[in-house]
């Protein structure tokens, strides 16, 4: 799978749509809809079913929206949609995404919130094959390294590794891959891979690559996925959003308790998930999430820090990946969970 936040932020046409009907043939799934829900909302998943949204499948399955007092849909995004193009239309009321692509698309002019975090780990890393001679970031000096592109998290990590290790762009080769990470590494194409813990680093593993996983550095100020909303909603409707990031906690903290019962809870959402090879891959990746999902926590909260947002402006400006600068602080609410 191609995690799910590895994908363009906005398109030129993407910001142009905002205002139009999203992709035809995109699946929504209606779930947990009781009479006496008080509100309704769309979560966007911004990828194809896959066992990294199985908080989300819990919460509907299990009732836990409707706890709440909300009907919530859930609503994969197509494979050409903008991750935020649905959400600016009006036709999701929340999205998921990294809390770093909304400090990008916030310079671009939209007026977007993270409301709550969904990884408290950053998940990007830099791989290598088990007897490359990198052992540090400071040894990719020289070497070529793959990302699927100059945007996402994964070229957003690589600018911090190569700040970290006090390179620069022109101390490497940067070549830009696509989704081919396993083929290209395995090859020797390039001689190390930028690519997500919980993916990459499982997929080589199940195809019996050996690689090593080099982190990005000590102090990372980039924030992964997060739960995301409009300031409209924020502002209009409070508790609605406060509802939503209740039971999407709820069903993070039931899935890290039981990762099995969520692999048999998934499998009416993901297509082919019932076959044993398919859950036990599953599995696996769900087990890599879990320290994602939980952080330093025993029990993952999903709180934000707001001091953490202010670092990832600046570090992200810093790397030109910021067309101006952005005020970090609107950017976040740490009241809805606190």
């Amino acid at each position: 799978m191609t995690t799910f936040t590895r994908r363009s932020l906005l398109s030129a046409s993407a910001l142009a749509v905002l205002g139009s009907a999203a992709c035809n043939g995109t699946a929504v799934q209606k779930a947990d809809q009781s009479a006496s829900a008080q509100a309704s909302a769309t979560i966007g998943l911004t990828y194809i079913p896959n066992i990294q949204f199985a908080p989300f499948y819990w919460a509907a399955d299990k009732g836990l929206f409707g706890q709440q007092g909300v009907a919530v849909s859930l609503r994969h995004h197509g494979a050409s949609e903008g991750l935020f193009t649905a959400l600016g239309a009006g036709q999701e009321e929340f999205v998921i995404a990294g809390a770093d692509e909304v400090l990008q698309a916030n310079a671009e002019g939209l007026d977007l919130v993270t409301v709550a975090g969904y990884y408290q780990t950053y998940p990007v890393v830099l791989i290598v094959p088990e007897a490359s001679p990198i052992k540090a970031l400071k040894d990719l000096e020289g070497h070529s390294i793959g990302v699927p592109g100059e945007y996402g998290e994964s070229w957003f990590g690589l600018q911090l590794a190569l700040r970290n290790a006090k390179l620069s762009r022109k101390d490497v080769s940067v070549k830009s891959i696509g989704y081919t990470q396993q083929a290209a590494l395995a090859t020797g194409k390039v001689d190390a891979i930028v690519g997500f813990r919980n993916n990459d680093v499982v997929q080589f593993a199940q195809a019996g690559v050996k690689v090593r996983q080099i982190p990005l550095g000590d102090e990372i100020p980039l924030v992964s996925s997060s739960i995301v909303t409009t300031r409209k909603l924020v502002q209009d409707q409070p508790d609605l959003v406060r509802s939503v990031c209740r039971a999407i906690v709820q069903g993070v903290q039931a899935v890290v308790a039981d990762p099995s019962a969520a692999v048999a809870t998934s499998s009416a959402h993901i297509p082919g998930l019932t076959a044993a090879e398919a859950q036990t891959r599953a599995r696996a990746t769900l087990e890599a999430t879990i320290p994602l999902w939980k952080g330093p926590e025993v029990v993952p909260r999903l709180e934000l820090d707001a001091d953490r947002f202010v670092a990832m402006e600046a570090f992200m400006r810093s790397a030109g990946l910021l067309t101006k600068k952005v005020d970090a602080a609107k950017a976040v609410d740490t009241s809805v969970l606190s």
